[in-house]
C-alpha cells in the first residue's frame, strides 16, 4: 500500500469532451488532439465520460478507437460507461475490438445502478422489457465474463464456408484485467474488491460518516482494498495557474468560485459529498493533496479537467500538470 512518502507512479487525465451541436466533429476532433497531446507530454492514461443525450462524448468506444490510431503508447480509458444503458454482449465485443487495435491499453470503468436521468429515455432503450432489466451489478458482471471468453453462444463449428465461434470475438487477452469501476459508496468499494475490478474514486463520494470528504474517501479506499482489490485511481479536479494567463487565472478562479458553496454540505438522499476543486501554483496544490489523508494512500491519479474550459486552456492545464504539478507529486513522465 502506497503511503505518503510514495512518488506518484501514474499520472492521467479525464476530458468530458464537450462539442457544440452546431459542429460535432470540431468538439470530437478536439478530444482527438487533447489526447495526443496527453500522451506527447508523457501522461500514462487518457480517459473519457460518457454522456447520454449531452453534447458531449456518447460513445466512447468510437472515440477511443479512432484515438487508438492516433497515439501509441498512452493507455485509454472510460471513466465512466454507465453498464444499465448498454448491452452487455455488444460492449464486449467494441471493447475487444479497441483493445486489439490499441495493442492492450484499453481500461475500461464502469458505473452500475440506474443511469442518470434515465426515466426520461429508458423507452429508446428498452421499449417493452424496462421493468425487467437488470441495471446493478449483474449487468456488468455478464459483461466481464463475456470478455474473460466465457461461453456465449451453444453452437461452435462450421455453416457453409462461415467459422463460428461460441465466445465474443475478438478476444481480447487481458482486458477482463483492466476494468475498472467508479465506486462512491462503500458498497461499491466493496463490490468492485471483491469481484476483481479496479476502483475509479472521483470527486464525488458518499457522505456515510459524515461531511468530511476525505475521511470518507480514504473509509472507500480502505474497504476496497480489505474486500481484495489492488489498483486505486483517484480522480479530483486541479486546475494548476503556473503558466496561465491573467484572463485565464481570473475565468478559473471565477469557475472554482461558482463550485465553492457545494464543498462541505451533504447533497441528495445520499448524502453525496463533493470535493473541493484545487486551484493554484502546482507546488501549492501538490501540498495540499500531500496532506489530502486518501491521496496519501494512492500511487495514481487521473485528474479531472472541468468541465466547459476552453481548448486553450486545457492545453494550459495538461502542460503545467505535466511539468510542475506531476514532478512535485514525484512522477516522472513516460518515455516518447
Amino acid at each position: 500500500m502506497p503511503d505518503s512518502s510514495t512518488p506518484l507512479r501514474r499520472l492521467g487525465f479525464l476530458t468530458i469532451g464537450l462539442f457544440d451541436p452546431a459542429d460535432p466533429a470540431a468538439g470530437h476532433e478536439a478530444t482527438l488532439e487533447i489526447i495526443e497531446h496527453g500522451e506527447r507530454l508523457g501522461f500514462d492514461s487518457a480517459w473519457v465520460r460518457q454522456r447520454h443525450l449531452q453534447y458531449g462524448i456518447s460513445s466512447p468506444t468510437a472515440v477511443l478507437a479512432a484515438a487508438t490510431q492516433r497515439t501509441s503508447r498512452i493507455e485509454l480509458g472510460t471513466a465512466v460507461v454507465p453498464i444499465g444503458a448498454e448491452n452487455p454482449f455488444r460492449l464486449a465485443e467494441d471493447f475487444g475490438t479497441v483493445d486489439v487495435l490499441s495493442h492492450g491499453r484499453l481500461n475500461p470503468g464502469f458505473s452500475a445502478g440506474v443511469p442518470m436521468n434515465f426515466d426520461s429515455y429508458r423507452d429508446a432503450i428498452y421499449p417493452m422489457t424496462a421493468e425487467h432489466e437488470d441495471l446493478d451489478y449483474g449487468r456488468l458482471l455478464r459483461f466481464r465474463d463475456l470478455v474473460r471468453g466465457e461461453i456465449a453462444s451453444d453452437f461452435q463449428g462450421t455453416q457453409g464456408i462461415e467459422v463460428f465461434a461460441n465466445t465474443v470475438q475478438p478476444h481480447a487477452a487481458g482486458l477482463s484485467e483492466r476494468l475498472w469501476y467508479g465506486g462512491g459508496s462503500t458498497r461499491s468499494a466493496v463490490w468492485a474488491g471483491s469481484n476483481g475490478f479496479h476502483l475509479l474514486t472521483s470527486s464525488v463520494v458518499q457522505g456515510e460518516l459524515g461531511d468530511d470528504f476525505a475521511e470518507n474517501q480514504l473509509a472507500q479506499v480502505r474497504a476496497y482494498r480489505e474486500a481484495g482489490g489492488s489498483r486505486v485511481s483517484q480522480g479530483l479536479v486541479v486546475i494548476p495557474t503556473d503558466s496561465a494567463t491573467p484572463a485565464q487565472r481570473a475565468r478559473y478562479e471565477e469557475y472554482a468560485a461558482s463550485r465553492s458553496a457545494r464543498v462541505g454540505v451533504p447533497h441528495g438522499p445520499k448524502r453525496m459529498l463533493f470535493a473541493r476543486d484545487l486551484l493554484g501554483g502546482s507546488a501549492e496544490i501538490a501540498d495540499t493533496l500531500h496532506s489530502d489523508p486518501a491521496f496519501r494512500e494512492i500511487d495514481e491519479v487521473a485528474f479531472a479537467l472541468p468541465f466547459s474550459f476552453e481548448h486553450d486552456d486545457y492545453l494550459q492545464l495538461l502542460g503545467d500538470i505535466a511539468e510542475h504539478l506531476g514532478p512535485a507529486l514525484g512522477w516522472r513522465p513516460a518515455a516518447a
